[in-house]
């Protein structure tokens, strides 16, 4: 592997620049009428303008991805998250054309990102699941599981991801008239109506795995975050390790993950989501084959460069560390600074930004794709930044997210900041004792 095409934008496009030139390798950028100017595209050895600034005519557009490659000699394909990460079609193209996919194997993709099919690999590994059914295809079918799992129920589409494509439902009644809607929403969103259900767990953390798998077969894991502040299963905060967690279940969950990537021939970066009750259960609910949004708060506690070892194992590398070389160093937590507006129910506020300076000190890291000048655009995610602040312990890492956001300026676009400035002064926030629907009770009149 000598040069590689990096097929997103933003953060995530500039993080994979640097590593990929921190290991020796040359990059290639590319961008969209609206991203000409992007710092991604300025850091880049090379740069390839793939298309309008739509994503479907661009950093969607598989086959502008792989012509760029050809013309560059690009020789791998980085994808990082969003976009085209998890979609298997996209990745088959880019091997039958020759090119290195920094990413599992194409099969994976497809088992994984089915969620159906995820959760009975899952059950073959032993790891616990969470109560639910097969995919349902009428009311009656449905009906009938759902007085089988119990009501309250979630609604998934089982070719859903990242919090998209669920709907709770407390009753029949409900039941029979979201099904169709779900469906419906299912198949414009993901070309897939295929649907089941879930036992909604009442008051549940939101524990993920981050894993890591090199093509001789080693399986490591770089412990878990709690991503449980969430709007609308969407995070705002995550932190590593998880606050409060037994050593036995820290140990179990981890565990766990790694058994679930061993069954299903996992390969490079992963993350294993559970769902984990008050009374200290856990439950698969998914993977996310890919690098996460919230990697660097994994990398602030152990030291490990994730996206270079990504880089490492697709060029048939061993991962260069043993799991008992890893360890938890102190604590770290991540916030999402993103273009809404929370006095409006976080409508996304593109436009220009005015004014960006970046808090520093010790422990803070600030992971952007942009500068002061620069325009945010309605056509993609609304993350500005992400905060990332770790200390030697859980107090000394949130007094540095703390600070950190009293120094992050921000101008010309409402932000969520002063939602985070909040939450970090919340008592439950402070204690470790939230779940996944505490921030909707908290706010409700916002979310």
């Amino acid at each position: 592997m000598r040069r590689v095409l990096v097929a997103n934008r933003g953060e995530i496009a500039v993080r994979i620049i640097r590593a990929a030139h921190a290991a020796g390798l040359e990059t290639v950028a590319v961008y969209s009428d609206a991203d000409e100017h992007g710092r991604w595209v300025q850091l880049a050895d090379t740069a390839v303008h793939i298309g309008k600034s739509a994503a479907a005519k661009s950093y969607l557009n598989s086959a502008a991805l792989v012509e760029a490659a050809r013309s560059t000699g690009a020789d791998a394909v980085h994808p990082g998250y969003g976009f085209l990460s998890e979609r298997a079609g996209a990745a088959k193209e880019f091997a039958d054309a020759g090119l290195t996919f920094v990413g599992p194997a194409v099969s994976t993709i497809e088992t994984m990102g089915d969620k159906a099919a995820a959760r009975e690999a899952a059950r073959r590994a032993g790891v616990p699941v969470v109560p639910g059914s097969g995919p349902v295809g009428d009311v009656d079918e449905a009906l009938a599981a759902a007085d089988d799992v119990g009501y309250p129920v979630l609604l998934k589409a089982a070719a859903g991801g990242g919090g998209r494509g669920i709907r709770p439902v407390a009753s029949a009644a409900e039941l029979a008239e979201a099904l169709p809607a779900a469906q419906a929403e299912a198949r414009a969103a993901f070309s897939d109506d295929t649907v089941y259900l879930e036992w909604a767990i009442d008051g549940a953390r939101h524990i993920e795995v981050q894993i890591l798998a090199d093509t001789a077969g080693t399986v490591v894991h770089t412990f878990e975050r709690d991503c449980s502040v969430q709007r609308r299963r969407q995070k705002l905060i995550e932190e590593a390790p998880a606050p409060g967690l037994p050593a036995r279940t820290r140990a179990d969950i981890n565990d766990a993950a790694v058994r679930l990537a061993r069954q299903v021939g996992y390969l490079g970066a992963g993350t294993v989501e559970f769902l984990l009750t008050p009374s200290g259960e856990f439950f698969f609910i998914e993977m996310n084959t890919r690098i996460q949004v919230e990697h660097p708060i994994s990398e602030a506690i152990t030291g490990v460069d994730l996206v270079s070892e990504q880089l490492r194992i697709a060029a048939g590398e061993p991962i260069s560390f043993g799991q008992d070389e890893v360890g938890i160093r102190g604590a770290a937590v991540e916030l999402r600074i993103n273009a809404e507006d929370p006095d409006n129910r976080f409508q996304p506020t593109p436009g220009t930004l005015t004014r960006l300076d970046l808090p520093g000190g010790p422990g803070v890291r600030v992971d952007t794709g942009f500068v002061a000048g620069d325009r945010i655009s309605p056509f993609y995610d609304s993350m500005i930044a992400k905060v990332i602040c770790s200390g030697p312990d859980r107090d000394t890492a949130l007094a540095r997210a703390r600070q950190a956001l009293a120094e992050l300026r921000v101008e010309g676009v409402p932000t969520t900041v002063s939602v985070h400035r909040r939450l970090l002064d919340e008592p439950d926030v402070r204690a470790g004792a939230v779940h996944t629907r505490w921030l909707e009770e908290l706010m409700p009149e916002t979310l």
